[in-house]
């Protein structure tokens, strides 16, 4: 059976409109929503990730990549769970660290590396593929996978349309991959 998945095509200017973007998604998280964030090194999963905590109320500068303790708490308007998945090899170890614990309506998780072990994702979830483009640039394609995902996806696609000024440069659809 075929689902229907939505998306969102974007372009991100800098680091710190990837971050700005993050902040959007924060905003608009209720709990129980799951990032699956998915690209290479550098590629921006972690500023993302600063941005959302930072749209929850957290200081953006507490957010560090969990590549060596594999996850970190964060207490905003609601709990956000920022976990990697880089170094693990077998999904035995994604499990060992509880990865299906954190899974809760009244959490937010951010998973990093999600594409390493797809099988122990729910299958709602919000993918996030972040792609270099330029040295300072970056692609990143939203796909929401289940109602609470598309739910969410349409949270954000109205916050970024309700401050324009804001999202003006985070709204391009990116030219090089969209369909004119």
């Amino acid at each position: 059976m075929a689902t229907s998945v939505s998306s969102l095509d974007l372009l991100l200017s800098s680091p710190g409109k990837t971050e700005s973007f993050g902040n959007a998604i924060g905003q608009v998280l209720r709990g129980g929503e799951v990032l699956a964030l998915i690209g290479e090194l550098g590629a921006g999963k972690t500023a993302l990730v600063r941005g959302v905590v930072a749209g929850l109320g957290v200081p953006a500068a507490s957010v560090t990549s969990p590549t060596f303790v594999l996850v970190h708490e964060y207490q905003g308007r609601l709990p956000v769970i920022h976990i990697d998945l880089y170094r693990l090899q077998k999904p035995e170890e994604a499990e060992s660290i509880g990865l299906s614990d954190y899974l809760a309506d009244d959490v937010a998780v951010a998973i990093e590396w999600a594409d390493r072990f797809p099988q122990l994702l729910p299958e709602d979830r919000l993918e996030v593929r972040l792609a270099h483009r330029t040295r300072m640039t970056r692609r990143a394609l939203l796909e929401a996978r289940g109602s609470r995902s598309r739910s969410l996806l349409a949270r954000i696609k109205k916050i970024l349309r309700r401050s324009p000024r804001s999202s003006q440069s985070i709204l391009q659809p990116d030219r090089k991959t969209s369909p004119r």
